[in-house]
């Protein structure tokens, strides 16, 4: 039978909240590292969930995917809602998703579906930086822009709590920059400091020359004299801190640091090898960008990388089958359900399957958390191009391994797929979720560049999710 549950309160969890405010900054040094561990053992011992994860593939899916078109199907919905694609059964029984996605269906059993995620946020820059950060923006304009007074990134603070060890980076960004006319919030480390940016890779993994020049020494300039070369740089920063500039220097240093590290790892530059990859398995991700990306994914967390985002487009996109992320309103007279046929549906049931598959046979799958979400879903009403526009109000998000139950559905939306029926689940509760899945409490506190506490989530974790 479908599995769905009922939100319970959080009492377990919220006992988390028991330390005082100065034991759960981010400055309390080797204290805090030892009550974090405690406080999550008190949370197992209460709800006999057990965080898992080890890892995290966030897969991002700029522009919003349609959750009427995908995992909510409203079939007995009026003309001008329901989709206009038909419903396949899928491995969990009682949940059909839609045909265009068969070999998706064949495997939803690994994972947990979100029926009501929502929001507020209505603006792509806005409602991504949210789903970056779990952190709700000052504002919902699409004027919105990159800032360091903005939270950071996902990555980056597991960068900043859960270091990765042997030069590795716990934090790896690709294969795009996000942007909606201006860069995207979000995407970075944010007033934790440039030591904590993620490493960014901006080339194809699908590409035959795919390489990594942030790995790659200069023609003729070897570690020693990279090194000696770092001396001078620490000299020159050192005088250069009464112009005011060595935080900025400090962020700089810091990032330089790993970035030696990780040019002395054969670890990591054996992770980023793509092509020792057999050709079939190669093929079986599929040759495309967004494919390659899911299959260096596992390589990464093979070689113990903490969290990874992996970019499904750069841009919203919206009116080619070439290109582009989820933003199917129709404008300039495109249609939707062409371009969801086009490119992304078959693109997502090529990749998507895949990768489960694949870090399920490697036994990965149980230690790695999989994030299968876009900013916000589309309208119930069709527009008058047989298009939807932008809907924060509930969609879909689904996750998989980590902990995760599988073939579970949390959550009911109402008749239209409009708002949640039952257990709603907030962006900060989504945030708070994945890290407790990680093992980091939630309630935990970072403070920003004007010394002000802020907790990791201003949500409860949905431990409904974890068996």
């Amino acid at each position: 039978m479908q599995r769905h549950q009922r939100s319970s309160a959080c009492r377990g969890f919220r006992n988390l909240s028991i330390l005082r405010r100065d034991l759960l900054k981010i400055g309390g040094l080797g204290m805090l590292g030892l009550t974090a561990p405690h406080l999550l053992r008190a949370a197992e011992g209460q709800t006999g969930r057990k965080p898992r994860a080890k890892s995290v593939i966030f897969l991002y899916q700029f522009g919003g995917p349609s959750h009427l078109d995908t995992f909510d199907m409203k079939p007995h919905a009026p003309e001008g809602i329901r989709s206009q694609f038909a419903m396949i059964d899928s491995a969990i029984p009682g949940v059909p998703i839609c045909e265009h996605l068969p070999e998706t269906a064949k495997v939803l059993d690994k994972a947990a579906l979100l029926r009501t995620v929502h929001h507020t946020m209505k603006n792509h820059n806005s409602a991504s930086y949210y789903a970056l950060t779990g952190r709700a923006p000052p504002v919902d304009d699409i004027r919105l822009r990159d800032s360091i007074d903005l939270f950071p990134a996902y990555g980056s603070v597991v960068d900043r709590l859960l270091p990765a060890r042997e030069g590795l980076p716990a934090f790896v960004a690709y294969p795009y920059v996000l942007r909606d006319g201006a860069i995207t919030p979000g995407q970075h480390a944010s007033f934790l400091g440039k030591a904590h940016d993620p490493l960014l890779i901006t080339q194809d993994p699908n590409d035959a020359n795919f390489q990594l020049p942030q790995l790659s020494l200069p023609a003729g300039l070897s570690l020693d004299r990279l090194n000696q070369r770092r001396e001078i740089q620490r000299l020159v920063n050192r005088q250069t801190e009464m112009l005011d500039y060595a935080a900025a220097a400090q962020g700089i240093d810091a990032y330089y640091e790993k970035a030696l590290s990780m040019l002395n790892s054969p670890r990591v530059r054996e992770a980023f090898d793509i092509a020792r990859e057999p050709e079939p398995v190669r093929r079986a991700y599929g040759r495309t960008t967004y494919g390659q990306s899911c299959l260096l994914a596992r390589r990464l967390v093979e070689a113990g990388v903490k969290f990874i985002n992996v970019y499904f487009s750069d841009s919203i996109g919206g009116q080619t089958t070439v290109d582009g992320g989820w933003d199917t309103h129709g404008f300039n007279d495109t249609r939707m359900y062409p371009i969801l046929t086009g490119r992304h549906l078959p693109l997502t049931d090529h990749t998507l399957p895949v990768l489960l598959n694949d870090l399920d046979q490697r036994g990965l799958l149980d230690e790695t958390l999989i994030v299968w979400m876009g900013e916000f879903g589309r309208t119930p009403k069709l527009n008058a191009n047989l298009s939807r526009d932008h809907w924060p109000s509930c969609y879909t998000v689904l996750l998989a391994g980590g902990g995760v139950k599988r073939g579970y559905v949390h959550g009911a939306s109402d008749k239209n797929a409009a708002f949640p029926d039952r257990d709603g689940v907030r962006l900060d509760d989504l945030a708070a979720t994945m890290f407790f899945a990680l093992g980091l409490d939630p309630h935990r506190e970072l403070v920003d560049k004007f010394n002000r506490p802020l907790p990791l989530s201003a949500g409860k974790p949905v431990l409904e999710l974890f068996g």
